[in-house]
Formats: C-alpha cells, sequence, structure tokens
C-alpha cells in the first residue's frame, strides 16, 4: 500500500490523466443506482413532503447546532460512554492514538468511515505501529490498491471486476478468479480473523441522536456490526453535524437514506449504539468513545448560505446524476468526499486557495438539487462559492488569477452593451479563425486554453443572431 494519501492535485490536472476504464465502470454503476432510486420514490406518494421535512429538520438542527451537541454529550456519558472533542484533525488522531496506546493495542479493525478518511486516521496509526484494516469490502479493496475513495457509498466503484481480481492477485499473492461470489469470498476469510483478534474496533456514524446519546450505523455488510461488538473497544469518529434531535427526526431519514443511496426500502444492518455494554455476559464492547470532530465546520457554520452543506445525509444521490462526475469519476475530485457535495464542501473545509477549480466542476444543470434527499441548493452554493473565489468575500479574498478575471470582466462588458457585442460577433470569427482547424479550436490563446488543453472548443460563429431574426421573422410571417 502506498505510505500517502492521494493529493489534492486539482481538478483540472486530473482530468488530463483520467484512465479511459474509470468513466465506464462509474456511468455503469451510478446509472443502475439512479434507476432503483427512481423506482423506490415512485412507491412513495409522500416522498416530496418526506424531503421537505428532512430539509427542515436539517436546518433546525443547524441553527442550534449547539444545544443538540449539549444534549448528546449528556446522554452518551450518561450511557456509559466517553465524549472526546476534537476541534481539529491532528487532535482527533491524537485522541485514537492515546486510546490505543494506553491500551497496548497493535490491530485496529474498521467500518466504512468518511471522517475517518477526512483525518487521514489509517497512516497516523500505522506511524504509531498499529495495524489498522479497512472491512467494509469496497474500504478493503481500495486499501490494498493504495488510493482513497471515488464515491461516498461505494468506495472501489471505479474498479470492475476483472480490476479487483488482478489485485487480489496482485497483493494477496493468491489465484482469484474474476467472479464477484468468489472475490468476496477471499475477503471475507481474510477479514474474520483479525475481527477475532483486533482488540479496537474504529467505526464512523450515519446519525447521532442528541435524544438518547444513540449512534446510528446505516450498511449493508455485516462487518459494521463485528467492528463495533467483537473488540472489546469502540471508537467511533463522528462529525460534529451528523447529530439530529430525536427518534422521531430518525424515522425520516432512514426513509430518505436508503432509498436515495442505493435503491433500497431499508439497508440491510442498521445499528443502533447507546454506550457500552453494561454487564459481563452482554454482547459489545467494554468501553465506547465518541470523538466529535469539528475541522473547520464551525468556521463553515457562520456562512447562512455556505451552511446548508451541512444538511448532507451522505447519500450520493448527487453523484449518481452528475453527468460531470460521470465523466470523470471521485479522484478528479482530489477529495475524500467527491461529486457535487465534494464540490461545495471541499473548498469551505480546505479554503478556496486550496481548492479553487471545484465550484466551477459543474453544469449548474440543477439534477443534484432535483435528487438531493434533504433539499440541498448545490447549484445555489456552488454560485455562491465561484462568487468567492472571483471576487472574494469576508471569507477570504479572490483567487481567481488576474489574467482570468480581467478576461471576464471585459466580456461581462461586452455583454453588457449590445451595439459593442455586435461589432464583436462581426471580427470575433476572423480572430479565432487562427486558431480553428475544421470548425473546432484544440489549441486556443491564454485563458480559453484552459479548455482546449483537456478538450475541443467549437469555433465561434455570430450565426446564432442570424437564426434567432430568420426564425423570428418566418414565425411573424406564419402567424399572418
Amino acid at each position: 500500500m502506498s505510505d500517502n494519501p492521494p493529493a489534492y492535485i486539482g481538478f483540472e490536472a486530473y482530468t488530463e490523466q483520467i484512465p479511459s476504464s474509470i468513466p465506464n465502470a462509474v456511468q455503469q454503476a451510478t446509472s443502475r443506482f439512479a434507476g432503483l432510486r427512481a423506482a423506490r420514490v415512485a412507491e412513495l406518494p409522500h416522498w416530496e413532503s418526506l424531503r421537505q421535512i428532512g430539509s427542515e429538520i436539517r436546518q433546525h438542527t443547524i441553527d442550534h447546532l449547539d444545544v443538540y451537541l449539549e444534549r448528546l454529550e449528556t446522554q452518551v456519558t450518561a450511557a456509559g460512554g466517553h465524549v472526546h472533542w476534537a476541534a481539529t484533525a491532528e487532535d482527533a488522531r491524537q485522541i485514537v492514538l492515546k486510546i490505543a496506546r494506553d491500551n497496548n493495542l497493535t490491530l485496529a479493525v474498521k467500518s466504512k468511515s468518511m471522517a475517518t478518511e477526512e483525518i487521514d486516521l489509517n497512516l497516523a496509526l500505522e506511524a504509531a505501529g498499529i495495524e489498522a484494516l479497512e472491512t467494509d469490502l469496497g474500504e478493503y479493496i481500495i486499501q490494498l490498491a493504495g488510493t482513497g475513495p471515488s464515491h461516498i457509498i461505494v468506495p472501489a466503484i471505479h474498479l470492475k471486476k476483472e480490476e479487483i481480481a488482478a489485485l487480489f492477485r496482485e497483493k494477496l499473492h493468491i489465484d482469484a478468479p474474476e467472479d464477484p461470489v468468489e472475490l468476496a469470498c477471499i475477503a471475507r476469510e481474510i477479514l474474520r480473523e483479525k475481527f477475532l483478534n483486533a482488540g479496537m474496533g474504529i467505526s464512523g456514524g450515519n446519525f447521532l441522536v442528541a435524544e438518547t446519546g444513540t449512534l446510528v450505523m446505516v450498511t449493508n455488510e455485516g462487518n459494521g456490526r463485528m467492528v463495533t461488538t467483537m473488540p472489546d473497544l469502540h471508537v467511533a469518529v463522528v462529525g460534529i453535524d451528523k447529530v439530529i434531535p430525536d427518534w422521531d427526526s430518525l424515522t425520516v431519514f432512514l426513509k430518505l437514506l436508503a432509498r436515495s443511496a442505493t435503491g433500497q426500502k431499508i439497508s440491510t444492518y442498521t445499528q443502533f449504539i447507546t454506550g457500552p455494554r453494561r454487564e459481563e455476559g452482554e454482547f459489545g464492547p467494554k468501553e465506547f468513545h465518541l470523538v466529535l470532530l469539528d475541522n473547520g465546520r464551525s468556521k463553515i457554520l457562520k456562512d447562512p448560505i455556505g451552511r446548508q452543506v451541512f444538511k448532507c445525509i451522505r447519500c450520493g444521490a448527487c453523484a449518481n446524476t452528475c453527468p460531470v462526475y460521470q465523466n470523470v469519476g471521485g479522484f478528479a475530485y482530489g477529495w475524500f468526499i467527491s461529486g457535487p457535495i465534494g464540490a461545495i464542501l471541499a473548498p469551505q473545509m480546505l479554503g478556496t486557495p486550496a481548492a479553487r477549480e471545484l465550484p466551477y466542476a459543474s453544469t449548474l444543470c440543477g439534477a443534484c438539487a432535483d435528487v438531493c434527499p434533504v433539499k440541498i441548493p448545490i447549484p445555489a452554493i456552488l454560485r455562491h462559492l465561484r462568487r468567492r473565489v472571483a471576487e472574494g468575500d469576508e471569507v477570504t479574498q479572490s483567487t481567481m488569477p488576474l489574467p482570468i478575471r480581467v478576461a471576464a470582466g471585459v466580456t461581462s462588458f461586452a455583454f453588457s452593451w449590445n451595439w459593442l457585442y455586435r461589432v464583436g460577433t462581426l471580427f470575433l470569427p476572423s480572430l479565432m479563425a487562427i486558431f480553428t482547424q475544421k470548425g473546432w479550436m484544440s489549441e486556443a490563446p491564454y485563458p480559453l486554453n484552459l479548455w482546449t488543453k483537456v478538450r475541443p472548443l467549437p469555433a465561434f460563429t455570430a450565426g446564432f443572431r442570424r437564426w434567432w431574426r430568420n426564425d423570428k421573422n418566418s414565425k411573424v410571417g406564419r402567424d399572418s
């Protein structure tokens, strides 16, 4: 496995080196999920009402997050658990490392967790001499491959069974057939021994119920239950945005999540974990630790538009319907969360200087907002972040290169004056003809070369206005 996580190389740089197999695999999988989602949604005539209720609950929770987090801490403690507050990723890593060192651990098994991806926990544990093994099948596959996840729900969505079999043969030195069932059996046999010997189980969490201090995990594999019950220690690393008020709220989100994510009425496993086991002989860990991760979330909460990203319940439906994601895959986003939700979360958590391309990694078609189960206005947030990149705001200064800002300003000015636009349409085709071959520009001048070095740009013509005038006149003639 690689010693380093995939670096954020930028959307533009990655799209130049996309393997041809990735879009095909991603499109097949996302199309299947989108179809299953549509079928399950059609079965619920009150689906839109559920979406609205879910959106309102999430907005209410975000607006009163301090109240619900305090209530959550009280209830987790009352149930016998330990609550740790992590202001940064480093704080979270050190908390988990201290728990491991205090218990002299050498092996930890992990359930699927985007929060631990966020803080690079595996690398920190391995550097401390502690083996950290992913047990979700998709996560296990990408851990062998030495990469991060390319989808929120299906981390190895970019790989076909033939590629996974080849990976197993290379990394595990076994004869792995190109059969999904056989590959799953191979992983199951290897992981079962690890479950039995691990001293600590590490998980994330889909929801945190403030009313009772309950951690809710929604999975389709039995590994999550094994991780959280077999080792004597269970450590859950969860973002502070995952808290919800009560069990009534949870019933809404469980209906929304499975249908939106994988097109199921309900996930195979839904776990409710409230503290450690109470008595000897009961099922579950002796100790339960909840690490509440901030890592920049409090800062984002100050932005009334950007903070709506915390409504997200991590279903991945926005990626499944996004034409950009389907063509470039998840790694192009350069972060642990990809797709439209990653395009609005990464620039806020990492800062626009580090991820200024991502708000532009969208056609603004609105398909993501149409399928979002909690009605996150993703296109509106993308436009908000584009404005931050281009013009700057109270959060940060503009990070748009000066030549692009000047070109955008000139273009905006030209489009604002009808006579100037008409003059431009007379001269621009002749100017662009210098760079045009057979109706396409493949090597345009800066800043258009940011586009043309990835794909050709249609040559500019003044045909639209001429077509519009002719069409309008023809309609007048027909109407008369």
